[in-house]
Protein backbone atom coordinates (compact mmCIF):
# COMPACT_ATOMS: atom_id res chain seq x y z
CA UNK A 1 0.00 0.00 0.00
CA UNK A 2 2.90 2.71 0.94
CA UNK A 3 4.98 1.75 -1.86
CA UNK A 4 1.68 2.38 -4.22
CA UNK A 5 1.10 5.76 -2.43
CA UNK A 6 5.16 6.49 -2.86
CA UNK A 7 4.25 5.71 -6.61
CA UNK A 8 1.40 7.74 -6.92
CA UNK A 9 2.93 11.14 -5.12
CA UNK A 10 5.28 12.47 -8.80
CA UNK A 11 2.03 11.84 -10.70
CA UNK A 12 -0.08 14.11 -8.23
CA UNK A 13 2.41 16.57 -8.49
CA UNK A 14 3.29 16.63 -11.94
CA UNK A 15 -0.62 16.73 -12.67
CA UNK A 16 -0.71 19.75 -10.70
CA UNK A 17 2.32 21.55 -12.43
CA UNK A 18 0.39 20.53 -15.26
CA UNK A 19 -3.14 22.85 -14.45
CA UNK A 20 -1.25 25.45 -13.06
CA UNK A 21 0.68 25.81 -16.26
CA UNK A 22 -2.50 25.71 -18.19
CA UNK A 23 -4.45 28.01 -15.97
CA UNK A 24 -1.21 30.51 -15.71
CA UNK A 25 -0.76 30.51 -19.79
CA UNK A 26 -4.83 30.73 -20.22
CA UNK A 27 -4.78 33.87 -18.16
CA UNK A 28 -1.57 35.64 -20.32
CA UNK A 29 -3.38 34.27 -23.36
CA UNK A 30 -6.61 36.29 -22.16
CA UNK A 31 -4.46 39.53 -20.99
CA UNK A 32 -2.63 39.46 -24.37
CA UNK A 33 -5.94 39.00 -25.89
CA UNK A 34 -7.67 42.06 -24.37
CA UNK A 35 -4.52 44.00 -25.17
CA UNK A 36 -4.61 43.44 -29.19
CA UNK A 37 -8.25 44.00 -28.74
CA UNK A 38 -7.86 47.26 -27.52
CA UNK A 39 -4.83 48.04 -29.62
CA UNK A 40 -6.99 47.32 -32.83
CA UNK A 41 -9.73 49.00 -31.51
CA UNK A 42 -7.58 52.48 -31.22
CA UNK A 43 -6.21 52.04 -34.69
CA UNK A 44 -9.76 51.70 -35.86
CA UNK A 45 -10.81 54.80 -34.05
CA UNK A 46 -7.46 56.44 -36.18
CA UNK A 47 -8.71 55.11 -39.68
CA UNK A 48 -11.90 56.46 -38.70
CA UNK A 49 -10.70 59.84 -37.72
CA UNK A 50 -12.12 59.71 -34.31
CA UNK A 51 -8.62 60.86 -32.51
CA UNK A 52 -10.10 61.45 -29.27
CA UNK A 53 -11.76 57.91 -28.69
CA UNK A 54 -8.56 56.28 -29.83
CA UNK A 55 -6.49 58.19 -27.38
CA UNK A 56 -8.80 57.10 -24.58
CA UNK A 57 -7.94 53.75 -25.70
CA UNK A 58 -3.73 54.32 -26.22
CA UNK A 59 -4.19 56.27 -22.41
CA UNK A 60 -5.47 52.94 -20.68
CA UNK A 61 -3.47 50.54 -22.45
CA UNK A 62 -0.41 52.73 -21.26
CA UNK A 63 -1.53 52.37 -17.83
CA UNK A 64 -2.14 48.53 -17.41
CA UNK A 65 1.19 48.00 -19.55
CA UNK A 66 3.62 50.13 -19.15
CA UNK A 67 6.32 47.93 -20.50
CA UNK A 68 4.91 48.66 -24.36
CA UNK A 69 6.82 50.81 -25.54
CA UNK A 70 5.11 51.24 -29.07
CA UNK A 71 2.14 52.46 -27.59
CA UNK A 72 3.55 55.01 -25.72
CA UNK A 73 5.26 56.16 -29.00
CA UNK A 74 1.50 56.03 -30.69
CA UNK A 75 0.25 57.78 -27.52
CA UNK A 76 2.31 60.65 -27.88
CA UNK A 77 2.40 61.27 -31.21
CA UNK A 78 -1.60 61.73 -31.18
CA UNK A 79 -1.23 64.17 -28.68
CA UNK A 80 1.09 65.73 -30.72
CA UNK A 81 -0.83 65.83 -34.22
CA UNK A 82 -3.64 67.23 -31.86
CA UNK A 83 -1.79 70.06 -31.36
CA UNK A 84 -1.26 68.82 -27.65
CA UNK A 85 3.02 69.11 -28.00
CA UNK A 86 3.26 69.58 -24.16
CA UNK A 87 1.57 66.11 -23.38
CA UNK A 88 3.46 64.44 -25.99
CA UNK A 89 6.96 65.51 -24.76
CA UNK A 90 6.21 64.22 -21.17
CA UNK A 91 5.05 61.17 -22.44
CA UNK A 92 8.24 60.43 -24.57
CA UNK A 93 10.45 62.50 -21.95
CA UNK A 94 9.33 59.68 -19.66
CA UNK A 95 10.22 57.05 -22.15
CA UNK A 96 13.46 58.23 -23.00
CA UNK A 97 14.08 58.18 -19.03
CA UNK A 98 13.49 54.48 -19.28
CA UNK A 99 16.95 52.57 -18.40
CA UNK A 100 15.90 49.00 -19.89
CA UNK A 101 15.04 50.85 -23.49
CA UNK A 102 16.52 48.83 -26.33
CA UNK A 103 18.75 51.17 -29.31
CA UNK A 104 16.00 51.29 -31.91
CA UNK A 105 13.36 52.21 -29.08
CA UNK A 106 15.60 54.74 -27.81
CA UNK A 107 16.25 56.18 -31.27
CA UNK A 108 12.41 55.97 -31.91
CA UNK A 109 11.60 57.94 -28.78
CA UNK A 110 14.29 60.58 -29.08
CA UNK A 111 12.74 60.93 -32.69
CA UNK A 112 9.16 61.57 -31.26
CA UNK A 113 10.97 63.83 -28.52
CA UNK A 114 12.40 65.76 -30.91
CA UNK A 115 9.18 66.27 -33.64
CA UNK A 116 7.18 67.31 -30.26
CA UNK A 117 10.14 69.95 -29.81
CA UNK A 118 9.60 71.27 -32.80
CA UNK A 119 5.88 71.54 -32.80
CA UNK A 120 6.15 73.04 -29.39
CA UNK A 121 8.63 75.81 -31.70
CA UNK A 122 11.23 75.21 -29.31
CA UNK A 123 13.69 74.93 -31.90
CA UNK A 124 16.70 75.22 -29.90
CA UNK A 125 15.71 71.67 -27.42
CA UNK A 126 15.04 70.82 -30.51
CA UNK A 127 18.25 71.09 -33.20
CA UNK A 128 20.31 69.60 -30.04
CA UNK A 129 17.92 66.13 -30.03
CA UNK A 130 17.83 66.47 -34.18
CA UNK A 131 21.91 67.06 -34.08
CA UNK A 132 21.90 63.77 -31.66
CA UNK A 133 19.91 62.05 -34.20
CA UNK A 134 22.85 62.49 -37.07
CA UNK A 135 24.86 59.46 -35.66
CA UNK A 136 21.61 57.33 -36.15
CA UNK A 137 21.66 56.32 -39.81
CA UNK A 138 18.08 55.31 -40.00
CA UNK A 139 17.28 59.03 -39.15
CA UNK A 140 20.16 60.53 -40.34
CA UNK A 141 18.51 62.07 -43.48
CA UNK A 142 15.07 63.12 -42.11
CA UNK A 143 16.90 64.95 -38.87
CA UNK A 144 19.29 66.86 -41.81
CA UNK A 145 16.05 68.17 -43.57
CA UNK A 146 14.71 69.25 -40.49
CA UNK A 147 17.63 71.34 -38.95
CA UNK A 148 17.55 72.83 -42.23
CA UNK A 149 14.01 74.24 -41.49
CA UNK A 150 15.35 75.09 -38.01
CA UNK A 151 17.63 77.07 -39.72
CA UNK A 152 15.84 79.20 -42.57
CA UNK A 153 13.17 79.67 -39.31
CA UNK A 154 16.05 80.85 -36.97
CA UNK A 155 17.62 83.05 -39.89
CA UNK A 156 20.94 81.32 -39.34
CA UNK A 157 22.15 81.10 -43.14
CA UNK A 158 25.18 79.70 -42.62
CA UNK A 159 24.25 76.49 -40.13
CA UNK A 160 21.53 76.38 -42.99
CA UNK A 161 23.90 76.00 -46.11
CA UNK A 162 26.17 73.72 -44.07
CA UNK A 163 23.65 71.21 -43.17
CA UNK A 164 22.32 71.61 -46.49
CA UNK A 165 25.21 70.64 -48.48
CA UNK A 166 24.82 67.32 -46.40
CA UNK A 167 21.35 66.92 -46.94
CA UNK A 168 22.06 67.07 -50.26
CA UNK A 169 24.96 64.43 -50.11
CA UNK A 170 22.97 61.75 -48.18
CA UNK A 171 19.91 61.99 -49.70
CA UNK A 172 21.03 62.40 -53.67
CA UNK A 173 18.90 65.05 -54.27
CA UNK A 174 19.93 68.31 -55.70
CA UNK A 175 19.35 71.48 -53.48
CA UNK A 176 21.69 73.89 -55.30
CA UNK A 177 18.75 75.86 -55.88
CA UNK A 178 17.94 76.32 -52.56
CA UNK A 179 21.31 76.72 -51.30
CA UNK A 180 21.63 79.87 -53.60
CA UNK A 181 18.82 81.09 -52.04
CA UNK A 182 20.26 80.80 -48.57
CA UNK A 183 22.99 82.40 -50.14
CA UNK A 184 21.38 85.37 -50.93
CA UNK A 185 19.85 85.59 -48.00
CA UNK A 186 23.57 86.34 -46.92
CA UNK A 187 24.07 88.96 -49.24
CA UNK A 188 20.42 90.57 -48.44
CA UNK A 189 21.42 90.83 -45.08
CA UNK A 190 25.58 92.05 -45.45
CA UNK A 191 23.55 95.06 -47.55
CA UNK A 192 20.92 96.23 -44.76
CA UNK A 193 24.03 96.35 -42.47
CA UNK A 194 26.31 98.00 -44.95
CA UNK A 195 28.73 95.69 -44.81
CA UNK A 196 31.60 95.65 -47.38
CA UNK A 197 30.75 95.59 -50.87
CA UNK A 198 33.10 92.49 -51.54
CA UNK A 199 31.18 90.51 -48.43
CA UNK A 200 27.79 90.91 -50.56
CA UNK A 201 29.93 89.89 -53.97
CA UNK A 202 31.10 87.27 -52.38
CA UNK A 203 27.80 85.54 -51.28
CA UNK A 204 25.90 86.25 -54.19
CA UNK A 205 29.52 84.97 -56.45
CA UNK A 206 28.71 81.85 -53.80
CA UNK A 207 25.26 81.79 -54.66
CA UNK A 208 25.87 81.74 -58.49
CA UNK A 209 27.80 78.52 -57.87
CA UNK A 210 25.54 76.41 -56.28
CA UNK A 211 22.75 77.44 -59.22
CA UNK A 212 23.88 78.99 -62.16
CA UNK A 213 20.43 79.83 -62.71
CA UNK A 214 19.52 82.28 -59.49
CA UNK A 215 17.68 85.07 -61.27
CA UNK A 216 17.94 86.42 -57.48
CA UNK A 217 21.27 86.56 -57.31
CA UNK A 218 21.86 88.23 -60.98
CA UNK A 219 19.49 91.11 -59.74
CA UNK A 220 21.57 91.44 -56.27
CA UNK A 221 24.65 91.67 -58.30
CA UNK A 222 23.29 94.27 -60.81
CA UNK A 223 22.12 96.47 -57.91
CA UNK A 224 25.81 96.39 -56.28
CA UNK A 225 27.13 97.01 -59.33
CA UNK A 226 24.79 100.01 -59.86
CA UNK A 227 25.90 101.39 -56.22
CA UNK A 228 29.42 101.34 -57.36
CA UNK A 229 28.78 103.06 -60.63
CA UNK A 230 30.19 100.02 -62.96
CA UNK A 231 26.90 100.16 -65.10
CA UNK A 232 28.75 98.08 -67.59
CA UNK A 233 28.73 95.06 -65.68
CA UNK A 234 25.26 95.87 -64.25
CA UNK A 235 23.87 95.69 -67.42
CA UNK A 236 25.56 92.52 -67.93
CA UNK A 237 24.00 90.88 -64.68
CA UNK A 238 20.42 92.08 -66.41
CA UNK A 239 20.81 90.63 -69.14
CA UNK A 240 22.04 86.93 -67.48
CA UNK A 241 18.33 87.01 -66.25
CA UNK A 242 17.47 86.75 -69.61
CA UNK A 243 19.20 83.41 -69.84
CA UNK A 244 18.32 82.28 -66.47
CA UNK A 245 14.25 82.54 -66.31
CA UNK A 246 13.13 85.28 -68.88
CA UNK A 247 9.49 85.30 -66.74
CA UNK A 248 11.46 87.54 -64.71
CA UNK A 249 12.22 90.08 -67.18
CA UNK A 250 9.85 92.90 -66.03
CA UNK A 251 12.58 92.69 -63.05
CA UNK A 252 15.40 94.06 -65.21
CA UNK A 253 13.33 97.07 -67.26
CA UNK A 254 14.51 99.57 -64.54
CA UNK A 255 17.25 98.58 -63.34
CA UNK A 256 18.71 98.32 -67.35
CA UNK A 257 16.78 101.57 -68.22
CA UNK A 258 19.33 103.69 -64.99
CA UNK A 259 22.57 102.25 -65.82
CA UNK A 260 21.91 103.18 -69.70
CA UNK A 261 21.02 106.53 -69.10
CA UNK A 262 23.76 106.56 -66.68
CA UNK A 263 25.95 106.11 -69.87
CA UNK A 264 24.15 108.66 -71.67
CA UNK A 265 23.02 105.65 -74.05
CA UNK A 266 19.18 105.77 -74.23
CA UNK A 267 19.65 104.84 -78.06
CA UNK A 268 20.99 101.39 -76.69
CA UNK A 269 18.57 101.15 -74.13
CA UNK A 270 15.70 101.16 -76.86
CA UNK A 271 17.68 98.79 -79.15
CA UNK A 272 17.68 96.84 -76.12
CA UNK A 273 14.03 96.59 -75.46
CA UNK A 274 13.32 96.07 -79.09
CA UNK A 275 15.66 92.89 -78.81
CA UNK A 276 13.67 91.76 -75.95
CA UNK A 277 10.14 92.19 -77.60
CA UNK A 278 11.10 89.75 -79.68
CA UNK A 279 11.85 87.36 -77.12
CA UNK A 280 9.12 88.16 -73.92
CA UNK A 281 5.95 88.20 -74.96
CA UNK A 282 4.62 90.10 -71.72
CA UNK A 283 3.64 94.00 -71.68
CA UNK A 284 6.11 95.44 -69.69
CA UNK A 285 8.78 95.49 -72.39
CA UNK A 286 5.66 96.49 -74.48
CA UNK A 287 5.29 99.88 -72.28
CA UNK A 288 8.27 101.03 -71.57
CA UNK A 289 8.94 100.96 -75.28
CA UNK A 290 5.76 102.93 -75.62
CA UNK A 291 6.89 105.26 -73.27
CA UNK A 292 10.41 106.04 -75.21
CA UNK A 293 8.35 106.49 -78.17
CA UNK A 294 6.42 108.79 -76.71
CA UNK A 295 9.29 111.14 -75.73
CA UNK A 296 11.33 111.12 -78.96
CA UNK A 297 9.39 110.69 -81.89
CA UNK A 298 5.43 112.54 -80.68
CA UNK A 299 2.42 110.90 -79.07
CA UNK A 300 1.17 110.15 -82.77
CA UNK A 301 4.17 107.84 -83.34
CA UNK A 302 3.71 106.07 -79.55
CA UNK A 303 -0.26 105.09 -80.15
CA UNK A 304 0.67 103.26 -83.78
CA UNK A 305 2.91 101.47 -82.42
CA UNK A 306 0.57 100.38 -79.06
CA UNK A 307 -2.24 99.88 -81.37
CA UNK A 308 -0.10 97.74 -83.39
CA UNK A 309 1.54 95.68 -80.99
CA UNK A 310 -2.04 95.46 -78.59
CA UNK A 311 -3.74 93.63 -81.58
CA UNK A 312 -1.28 90.57 -81.06
CA UNK A 313 -0.89 90.93 -77.66
CA UNK A 314 -4.17 92.10 -75.90
CA UNK A 315 -3.07 93.51 -72.65
CA UNK A 316 -5.43 95.43 -69.87
CA UNK A 317 -2.51 97.35 -68.84
CA UNK A 318 -1.55 98.45 -72.56
CA UNK A 319 -5.47 99.45 -73.16
CA UNK A 320 -5.33 101.70 -70.58
CA UNK A 321 -1.57 103.15 -71.44
CA UNK A 322 -2.69 103.71 -75.04
CA UNK A 323 -6.15 105.30 -73.59
CA UNK A 324 -3.74 107.44 -71.71
CA UNK A 325 -2.24 108.72 -74.64
CA UNK A 326 -5.57 109.41 -76.57
CA UNK A 327 -6.57 111.78 -73.87
CA UNK A 328 -5.50 115.35 -74.89
CA UNK A 329 -6.64 118.90 -73.68
CA UNK A 330 -6.76 120.13 -77.61
CA UNK A 331 -9.31 117.10 -78.76
CA UNK A 332 -11.84 118.87 -81.19
CA UNK A 333 -14.78 116.13 -79.59
CA UNK A 334 -15.15 116.66 -75.90
CA UNK A 335 -17.10 113.91 -75.97
CA UNK A 336 -14.92 111.45 -77.31
CA UNK A 337 -12.17 112.81 -74.40
CA UNK A 338 -15.16 112.12 -71.60
CA UNK A 339 -15.92 108.66 -73.34
CA UNK A 340 -12.39 107.57 -73.00
CA UNK A 341 -11.67 109.33 -69.35
CA UNK A 342 -14.60 107.51 -68.01
CA UNK A 343 -13.12 103.94 -70.00
CA UNK A 344 -9.59 104.83 -68.33
CA UNK A 345 -11.58 104.81 -64.96
CA UNK A 346 -12.64 101.52 -65.74
CA UNK A 347 -9.62 100.04 -66.51
CA UNK A 348 -7.84 101.44 -63.40
CA UNK A 349 -10.42 99.64 -61.39
CA UNK A 350 -9.81 96.26 -62.95
CA UNK A 351 -6.10 96.86 -62.79
CA UNK A 352 -6.23 98.20 -58.84
CA UNK A 353 -7.20 94.35 -57.63
CA UNK A 354 -4.85 92.69 -59.63
CA UNK A 355 -1.96 90.85 -58.25
CA UNK A 356 1.44 91.35 -60.38
CA UNK A 357 3.22 88.51 -58.62
CA UNK A 358 1.85 84.42 -58.59
CA UNK A 359 3.15 81.37 -56.84
CA UNK A 360 3.47 78.59 -59.66
CA UNK A 361 3.18 75.80 -57.13
CA UNK A 362 0.43 77.05 -54.41
CA UNK A 363 -1.23 79.75 -56.75
CA UNK A 364 -0.27 82.64 -53.83
CA UNK A 365 -0.69 86.38 -54.84
CA UNK A 366 0.72 89.32 -53.77
CA UNK A 367 1.86 92.89 -54.95
CA UNK A 368 5.74 92.42 -54.05
CA UNK A 369 7.98 89.59 -54.94
CA UNK A 370 8.74 87.29 -52.42
CA UNK A 371 11.88 85.11 -53.37
CA UNK A 372 10.25 83.00 -50.63
CA UNK A 373 5.97 82.30 -50.97
CA UNK A 374 4.70 82.86 -47.74
CA UNK A 375 1.88 80.53 -48.60
CA UNK A 376 3.44 77.10 -49.35
CA UNK A 377 7.31 78.39 -47.96
CA UNK A 378 9.06 77.13 -51.68
CA UNK A 379 11.69 79.30 -52.76
CA UNK A 380 11.77 81.36 -56.53
CA UNK A 381 8.19 80.10 -57.07
CA UNK A 382 6.54 83.52 -57.57
CA UNK A 383 6.93 85.26 -60.35
CA UNK A 384 5.53 87.58 -62.09
CA UNK A 385 1.98 87.49 -63.55
CA UNK A 386 1.34 87.36 -67.80
CA UNK A 387 -1.41 86.97 -69.92
CA UNK A 388 -4.74 88.62 -71.03
CA UNK A 389 -6.08 89.55 -67.02
CA UNK A 390 -2.85 89.42 -65.66
CA UNK A 391 -1.16 92.32 -67.40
Amino acid sequence: MWHLLWLLLPIAALSGWWGGYRSANKRTSQSGSALSREYFQGLNYLLNEQPDRAIEVFTRMAETDEDTVETHLTLGNLFRRRGEAERAVRIHQNLMARPSLAPAQRAAALMELARDYMAAGLFDRAEALFTEALELSDYRTEALRTLVDIYQQEKEWESAISTAQQLQKASGQDYGPIIAQFACEQADRYGRDHAEPASVRHAVRRALRFDGNCVRASLLLADLERSQGRWRAAIKACQQVEKQDIEYIPEVLERLESSYQALGERAAFMAELYRLLNRYPGVPVLMKLGELIDEQQGRKAAIEFLATQLRERPSVRGLDQLIALNITEDDADPRRQRDLKVLRELFGALLADRMPYRCVECGFEGRQLHWQCPGCRTWATIKPQRGLQGE
